[in-house]
């Protein structure tokens, strides 16, 4: 598995931040590994201080579980969730704005997270970076 290249999580922040001013909001936007260790991120001029660590906390929720960050928030009361993000200090944040990153034989290989906007605008502007990456594949 090749892992995410810095080259590739630049080209999904570029297309977020470009989804990002054509929806006229300001947002977070981080790009994950797949143990939640930060590939890129970037704070749009305007966005809140609180919307990087809540785009960091998306992803890695999302890369932790390999699926949307919103799919999450009706699992988040199990034990094995809970103590998860126990031992990971809080720093999973379940609520809808993240995606997973695949390579195109399915294995993920990080996430992408949003803050900074409602939850719906959020995921677009993920998925945004996240076309971008796939166009090039």
């Amino acid at each position: 598995m090749e892992p995410l290249r810095l080259d590739e999580a630049v080209r999904m922040l570029e297309a977020g931040l470009a989804k990002a001013e054509e929806l006229g909001i300001r947002v977070s936007i981080a790009v994950l590994d797949p143990r939640g260790d930060i590939v890129a991120l970037n704070r749009m001029d305007g966005a809140l201080w609180r919307s990087v660590p809540i785009s960091q906390g998306k992803a890695a929720a999302s890369a932790a579980w390999d699926m949307p960050s919103g799919d999450l928030s009706d699992r988040w009361d199990q034990p094995v969730v809970r103590a998860l993000s126990m031992m990971e200090n809080g720093r999973l944040i379940p609520w809808q704005g993240a995606l997973p990153v695949r390579r195109p034989d399915g294995t993920m290989v990080g996430a992408i997270g949003v803050s900074g906007a409602r939850p719906a605008e959020d995921e677009a502007v993920a998925a945004a970076g996240l076309a971008a990456l796939e166009a090039q594949s």
